[in-house]
C-alpha cells in the first residue's frame, strides 16, 4: 500500500488516530501521579508487553538497525526527559499546545531535509492556520491559568524545546521504521527497548512505593501502554505508508482533544474562545490535507 491513494487514505486515518490517543496519552502522564512516576510506569509496562513479540513474534532486526535503535533511544530519552520536566512545571492545557505547535513546524522542515518533502503554499497556508490556533490557545490559556505561575516561564522554554525533539523522534523514527522490511519489528523492539530509561532514572522512587501507591500507578501504567502502543504505532505507520510532515501536521489536531479532555476529565473549564482557536487547528490541517 505504500506509495497508494490506499496507503495515503490510511495514513490520514492513522495520523488522526495518534492524534487522539496522543492527547489521551498526555493526560494520562500529567493526571493525579507525577509525570515523572507517571511515565515511568506506562514505559515499563509497555516494554515488558512488548518483550514477547520482539523475541518470539516478529523477526528479529537486521544487523545496520541496531545502530538506528541506539540513535532512538538517545532521541527519545531526552525527549522524555524534557516533556517530564515540562509537566512538572506547567499547566497542563498552557504546555501541551506550545509542545505539539512546535513540533509539527519543525518535523516539516526535517521532512524536507531529510525525505526531500516540500509543501507548496497552501499546504504552508494551513500549517500556519493550524499554528495559529495552537498557540492562541496557548496564549489565551497562558492568561488565565491559576497554577504553577511562578514557574510557568521555565515551563513554556521546556515546552518549546520538547518540540524539537518531537519533531527530531518524528523524522528519525520513519526512517528507522521505513529502513526495516517488517516496521512491526521496528515497533516491537522500540519499545522493548525504549521501556526501561525512565524506571532506571526512577528506580529509587519506584522500590520506595507501598502497595497502595503502586497498585493505581501501574493500573494507569498499563492503560498507558496500551494508549501508547496504538499511538506511536499509528504515527509511524502513516510516516512509512504516506508523507511525515503531513502525517505530523494531521496528529497534532491532538491538541483540540487535548483540550476536550482538559475539559471532561481534568474538569478545566472551555470557554467560546478556547473553542473558536480548536476549530482554527482543526481548519488548517483540513487545509493541510486537501491542498496535497
Amino acid at each position: 500500500m505504500e506509495g497508494t491513494q490506499a496507503g495515503h487514505d490510511l495514513a490520514l486515518a492513522l495520523a488522526l488516530l495518534a492524534a487522539v490517543l496522543h492527547a489521551l496519552f498526555g493526560a494520562l502522564q500529567k493526571g493525579k501521579h507525577d509525570p515523572w512516576m507517571a511515565r515511568s510506569a506506562i514505559d515499563i509496562s509497555y516494554g515488558l508487553i512488548a518483550a514477547p513479540f520482539a523475541l518470539f513474534v516478529f523477526p528479529w532486526p537486521e544487523p545496520h538497525m541496531w545502530v538506528i535503535f541506539a540513535g532512538a533511544m538517545v532521541i527519545h530519552a531526552g525527549y522524555k526527559y524534557l516533556q517530564a520536566m515540562t509537566y512538572s512545571r506547567g499547566a497542563y492545557t498552557v504546555v501541551y499546545p506550545v509542545v505539539r505547535g512546535t513540533g509539527p513546524l519543525f518535523a516539516v522542515l526535517g521532512a524536507g531535509v531529510w525525505f526531500g518533502e516540500h509543501f507548496n503554499t497552501g499546504q504552508w497556508l494551513g500549517l500556519a492556520t493550524l499554528l495559529a490556533g495552537i498557540f492562541g490557545l496557548a496564549a489565551y490559556n497562558l492568561r488565565y491559568v491559576t497554577v504553577a505561575r511562578e514557574t510557568l516561564v521555565q515551563a513554556l522554554g521546556l515546552a518549546v524545546a520538547t518540540g524539537g525533539f518531537v519533531a527530531l523522534y518524528t523524522t528519525y523514527d520513519a526512517y528507522g521504521i521505513r529502513a526495516t522490511h517488517d516496521p512491526f519489528t521496528f515497533l516491537a523492539w522500540f519499545f522493548m527497548i525504549d521501556g526501561f530509561f525512565m524506571p532506571l532514572l526512577m528506580r529509587r522512587e519506584l522500590l520506595s512505593l507501598t502497595r497502595a501507591e503502586a497498585v493505581p500507578l501501574f493500573r494507569r501504567g498499563v492503560l498507558g501502554a496500551f494508549v501508547a502502543f496504538f499511538s506511536f504505532g499509528s504515527i509511524l505507520m502513516a510516516t512509512r505508508l504516506d508523507k511525515v510532515g503531513e502525517a505530523a501536521v494531521l496528529r497534532e489536531t491532538s491538541t483540540v482533544f487535548a483540550a476536550l479532555i482538559g475539559w471532561l476529565v481534568l474538569k478545566e473549564k472551555v470557554t467560546r474562545v478556547q473553542l473558536g482557536l480548536m476549530a482554527l487547528i482543526a481548519a488548517g490541517a483540513v487545509i493541510v490535507e486537501m491542498m496535497g
